[in-house]
């Protein structure tokens, strides 16, 4: 469920990074913005958008790993150690 949260996320900032290239391309067509400052656009705000979503990503993750704590939830890493103490 997380992960499909997340894929909606992403497409989402797809969708908005699609539309805004299209919009951009009809103020190159209409003269109103140079070719060079539409791509030093759409290059700044995909970085933008590559390094929220790495953000996100890396406070889910902590988000996460605070509720197994929390809820005192065997990790893998305790069950490995279990295995192979039983071994």
């Amino acid at each position: 469920m997380l992960k499909d949260l997340l894929h909606v996320g992403i497409g989402s900032v797809m969708v908005v990074k699609e539309k805004m290239e299209e919009e951009l391309k009809v103020l190159q067509e209409k003269g109103k913005i140079s070719t060079t400052d539409a791509k030093s656009f759409i290059e700044s705000i995909s970085k933008k958008g590559e390094e929220e979503d790495a953000r996100v990503k890396a406070k889910i993750k902590e988000m996460l790993k605070e509720v197994i704590d929390e809820l005192g939830l065997a990790t893998k890493k305790d069950l490995e150690e279990l295995l192979s103490k039983r071994s």
